[in-house]
């Protein structure tokens, strides 16, 4: 049931439906002065949440950055899902953030990690039997990884089932703390909370940066792609809200 409203809940918050709801508002209703206000709204609010320079203001603050790695080695790595679906046949794609996935297999391959976890179900609302650790694992072993470092948790369906059921695999092999953790940018702050609350000290190694950078006056220029990116943002910040609530 927690999932079920979590993603409402997603759904309602974005910034493209309140622009919406202001539109078809200002449609029905029949005062002249509140209509033109509620026009007035909706371009403003499309504005500021299409220049990128908000966007990536806002970004800057918010995204964890990598920090300075030493030589030291981690006995796990553990990369969280959300990189991969069921695809159209149900065998599996790679999404926006295979970043993920990339650095995971990367610092199991430089050695900086002993093993690699992948922790993930299905996030989608719909039901089908696409396990995306599972998926991840089979891809490991196309690229000739061995078994005995692949690691999978395939029962989580969001960040507090990936840091509960991730620890009690952690814990089941006897594996030493801390461990590296492998999530986008835009989602390490939620995710370094909710493992540092279920008590599983990590290290953050960030990816998928989709947003940020300097300041330039090009980014004063209004663009549609900046709109949907929001979205991301506005979930994580509510995600993190109810976090620190609870």
């Amino acid at each position: 049931m927690y999932f079920f409203f979590s993603k409402v809940l997603a759904f309602l918050i974005v910034p493209f439906y309140w622009i919406l709801g202001l539109v078809v508002i200002a449609l029905i209703i029949k005062n002249k002065k509140a209509k033109r206000r509620l026009y007035i709204a909706a371009i403003s609010l499309t504005l500021f949440f299409s220049m990128p320079v908000f966007l990536n203001q806002f970004a800057n603050h918010w995204d964890v950055y990598p920090s300075e790695y030493d030589n030291t080695k981690y006995s796990c790595v553990i990369v969280l899902g959300g990189f991969a679906g069921p695809g159209k046949f149900g065998t599996g794609y790679f999404g926006g953030a295979a970043d993920r996935f990339i650095q995971g297999a990367k610092l199991t391959t430089s050695g900086k990690a002993k093993y690699i976890l992948f922790s993930g179900a299905n996030g989608s609302l719909e039901k089908n039997d696409f396990i995306e650790a599972d998926w991840a694992r089979a891809q490991l072993k196309e690229l000739n990884y061995p078994d005995s470092v692949i690691l999978t948790e395939g029962r989580s369906k969001n960040t507090l089932e990936n840091a509960k059921f991730s620890s009690a695999i952690l814990q089941q092999k006897h594996l030493a703390p801390p461990y590296l953790l492998v999530t986008s940018a835009f989602h390490m702050r939620r995710a370094m909370a909710t493992f540092k609350k279920a008590g599983v000290p990590v290290v953050p190694y960030p990816c998928n940066f989709i947003a940020g950078g300097r300041f330039s006056f090009i980014q004063l220029i209004p663009k549609a792609e900046i709109l949907p990116k929001w979205d991301i943002y506005t979930k994580e910040l509510v995600g993190y809200a109810v976090l620190w609530f609870k």
